[in-house]
């Protein structure tokens, strides 16, 4: 019997996994403050940039249940962060 587990059973362990990527493209009143309410709950994985209007989040993962999970967890944050930036201007 050996010891250990390997999720792929002919796995080169020199060998990078091919990463799964998604790219989000939200347009925003306010881009650049939704996108500095996010990045400290950034990962390496992920990357934000500001395009004008729009914010544009790409998130790279190893798993397809990793990239799944990092993007609803950004969708509910972009949610949040909107909400808070329309609410601050409609109140102030």
């Amino acid at each position: 019997m050996t010891e250990g587990t390997d999720t792929e059973p002919n796995a080169d362990p020199g060998r990078e996994r091919a990463l799964r990527t998604a790219r989000l493209r939200t347009s925003h009143a306010d881009a650049e403050t939704v996108a500095a309410a996010l990045r400290p709950d950034n990962t390496d994985s992920m990357e934000i940039a500001v395009e004008g209007d729009a914010l544009v989040t790409t998130i790279s993962r190893e798993t397809t249940g990793g990239l799944q999970s990092t993007v609803d967890d950004t969708v509910v944050n972009l949610t949040v962060a909107e909400t808070i930036v329309d609410t601050v201007q409609t109140h102030e």
